[in-house]
């Protein structure tokens, strides 16, 4: 066969081959192959569209949000916190401009950089080095918050510090934003009430705590556009939120009558060496809280100090870290208590004023009724005493109040029975909190802190009676005390007067809420009058201020918790005839003047004197005591000496120089002095003005102290009781003895009575 027809022989066959094995029928295993390579296809594809997926659609927001940090620089501008105010507008706690400190830690290139920010930061701020340390090392973080709230000293010192290393190129990584700050300007005024904010100018205690989400504003930010190496870029890609203020708040409490406040309950501890003493002044009418105060106190602006010395030395002796650190905070949170609301204890006798007004108002008993108290009386299997064993004999309520007489009190209980004791127990407000603005406040409990009705039995109603065997809180009883002086009103109290915007006007305001009519208007008359009668001639007496008609009742209880321990307490209003301001005190665990007449009763009127003068409140003397009150001073000046000595009939005259006219005196006219005291004329205009020491007027009578004050050229002004005048004893002087003042100064010289205040 010639070739050309051999090799077109083969292409034929070849293309046949070919053109068979392309229409030839797939083997299974061709399928095999390609089944496989189509679901890898399926699988992969399925598995891109699941990325994108959990990219844009789950991840979106996250992965936008990294996006823009990278691109973008968010800064937070602090809003202020709105100011607290006194009743009379009286800045108590306001916010000022600081600063805060941040690090861009990517920035950092080298381990010395590292070094200079941690010391810098330890050194200027007495930050721990060891969190600094970790914040430094967060280099994929673009930023970090090293300390917020340094004033412009603290900022000041950062920035030199920056300056002495800029070769260093600290300020590339160091920001510094403005800020705000807390400031207290009175210290400690107030402290358990105001509270204080923490290190995010958050609320942790009081009023800043209760009201936070109205004092907070609302933040500010400032977003600017970065560059690839994280540096700002032009203000033209630079948008502002302006920071809003926080609302304000506008206090019931007075800056005066807090002052009184806590300078007389500072002193009762003081005098009294007691754990703690605190107080309430309220609107009686209202339930205004004028003034509230716990002593010891602590400064706001450094609320993370321990401030009882005592304590602070026992702490610092502690060799165990972890005992010590649990001993520090179990102290600070201590001192940070309002124990006026979150604290409860036997009221004793003061509660004697519920069970009298409730057997009044049910006419159980009225005030002519009498008992024959012998000291004791039988309770179930025991029996039940007096204070002290006293014995008092046939007396009526009118006497038994100022008496105190457990044994009568415990008949009016039996007598009501435990349905009607109970009913005028709730509906005092001793089962229920009072609703007071402010946080932490106790929650009565039944079963705990009271016995309920179904669980009362003869010898729980009659301690009850006289104020045992169950706990109150100062501030449900001063709200119980106060609808006495309120015609049978128990009010709801309340701290905050007004919130403000930040231009000063009202959103709220709060208005005096009745919560209910507990006893009539004739009945609250006469516990009145009968608590009138306590601080005039009862155990009360040491609370009596000469003018001013003041009602209220002591008691004295024991401390379940500790041994030998009480609380001695007083509560009342004045004036009596026309009821203003209740006050309650109560001084805990007092080593000295261990009773409510003879520790409490004296603080409370002290309060009274201060407070009622300043309120305006004319003084309205009996006979009695206009006959002891004291005389104002006349003018002298310009009076002949000798006439000034003819006319002295009820003073002395001491004549220094010598001229023959008067041209000053002391004291000065219309100053108040005691009759037969001393005035100290000047005849000379250049005469040297004669001092002398200041003699020990304590522990004298009334005419003791006025002998000895006038023997030493000095006057004194009587303050506290002069009932029994030949039983009051002086216990505190205005000017202390050893001390040198101009002769004729009057000093002050505060009396108190021992005579029947052992309650």
């Amino acid at each position: 066969m010639p070739l050309t027809l051999v090799v077109l022989f083969k292409k034929q066959n070849s293309k046949q081959r070919k053109w068979r094995k392309m229409n030839r029928k797939p083997t299974k295993k061709m399928e095999s192959r390609s089944l496989k390579a189509f679901f890898i296809f399926c699988a992969a594809l399925l598995l891109l569209i699941g990325n994108l997926f959990w990219i844009q659609i789950v991840k979106g927001e996250e992965y936008r949000l990294k996006a823009e940090r990278n691109q973008l620089s968010d800064t937070i501008v602090a809003a202020n916190r709105g100011t607290i105010y006194d009743s009379n507008m009286k800045v108590l706690a306001q916010s000022a401009s600081a600063w805060l400190v941040y690090i861009n830690p990517s920035k950092i290139k080298t381990e010395e950089q590292k070094t200079l920010l941690v010391d810098g930061f330890v050194s200027i701020f007495d930050l721990d080095a060891e969190t600094v340390t970790k914040k430094v090392n967060r280099q994929q973080s673009g930023y970090e918050k090293i300390i917020g709230q340094i004033d412009n000293e603290q900022k000041a010192k950062l920035q030199e510090y920056i300056s002495q290393h800029k070769d260093k190129k600290l300020g590339t990584i160091i920001g510094i934003d403005p800020d705000t700050k807390r400031y207290y300007p009175l210290g400690s005024f107030a402290s358990t009430v105001i509270g204080f904010t923490g290190s995010e100018d958050t609320g942790r205690a009081g009023l800043e705590l209760k009201y936070n989400s109205k004092l907070t504003g609302s933040p500010g930010r400032i977003i600017t556009a970065q560059n690839a190496l994280a540096g700002d870029m032009p203000n033209d890609y630079e948008t502002t939120y302006d920071a809003e203020q926080g609302n304000s708040l506008v206090l019931t409490i007075d800056e005066v009558i807090q002052y009184y406040l806590e300078q007389q309950l500072a002193q009762a501890v003081e005098e009294t060496q007691a754990k703690y003493a605190y107080g309430i002044i309220m609107d009686v009418k209202t339930g205004a809280i004028l003034g509230m105060s716990t002593m010891p106190d602590y400064d706001l602006n450094t609320p993370y100090k321990v401030y009882s010395p005592k304590i602070a030395e026992a702490i610092a002796t502690m060799e165990d870290a972890n005992e010590r650190a649990q001993a520090e905070t179990n102290a600070l949170y201590s001192q940070w208590r309002n124990r006026t609301i979150s604290d409860s204890y036997e009221p004793g006798s003061v509660f004697k004023l519920f069970v009298a007004a409730a057997a009044l108002e049910e006419g159980v008993m009225t005030t002519e009724t009498t008992y024959n108290c012998t000291s004791s009386i039988k309770v179930a299997n025991y029996y039940q005493h007096c204070f002290n064993h006293n014995v008092h004999g046939v007396q009526t309520v009118a006497e038994a109040l100022p008496n105190s007489c457990n044994t009568f009190f415990i008949t009016m209980g039996q007598r009501m029975g435990k349905q009607t004791f109970s009913k005028y127990f709730e509906a005092f407000g001793f089962t229920e909190a009072t609703g007071i603005d402010l946080p932490s406040e106790a929650v009565p409990v039944a079963g705990k802190t009271y016995y309920p009705v179904d669980k009362m039995g003869i010898a729980e109603l009659s301690s009850a009676s006289f104020g045992q065997t169950f706990q109150t809180t100062p501030i449900q009883m001063i709200t119980a005390v106060a609808s006495l002086g309120n015609g049978g009103k128990l009010m709801t109290p309340y701290v905050v007067k007004q919130v403000l915007d930040e231009n000063g006007n009202i959103i709220s305001e709060t208005k005096p809420t009745v919560k209910r009519q507990v006893i009539s208007q004739k009945t609250a008359e006469t516990m009145t009058s009968l608590m009138e009668g306590v601080v005039n001639w009862g155990t009360a007496k040491n609370a009596y201020v000469a003018g001013y008609h003041i009602a209220g009742k002591t008691g004295t209880s024991e401390k379940l918790s500790t041994d030998n321990e009480v609380i001695a307490s007083f509560a009342g209003f004045a004036p009596a005839n026309d009821p203003q301001i209740a006050v309650l005190i109560a001084v805990d665990e007092p080593q000295l003047y261990r009773t409510g007449g003879s520790g409490a009763a004296p603080i409370a009127g002290r309060i009274f004197e201060n407070i009622l003068a300043y309120l305006n409140v004319d003084p309205q003397y009996t006979d009695e005591e206009l006959t002891k009150a004291t005389v104002t001073a006349p003018n002298l000046i310009g009076s002949s000496v000798d006439k000034v000595k003819s006319q002295a009939s009820t003073f002395t005259v001491k004549v220094i120089g010598n001229g023959k006219t008067v041209v000053s005196q002391i004291p000065s006219s219309n100053q108040s002095m005691p009759k037969g005291g001393i005035i100290v004329v000047y005849t000379e205009e250049n005469a040297e003005r004669q001092t002398g020491t200041v003699p020990n007027l304590s522990g004298l009578t009334i005419s003791e102290a006025n002998r000895i004050a006038v023997n030493a050229g000095f006057n004194i002004k009587v303050a506290g009781t002069t009932q029994g005048a030949n039983q009051v004893i002086s216990y505190k002087q205005s000017i202390q003895a050893g001390n040198v003042a101009q002769l004729g100064t009057v000093i002050t010289v505060y009396f108190r009575s021992s005579e029947n205040v052992t309650d």
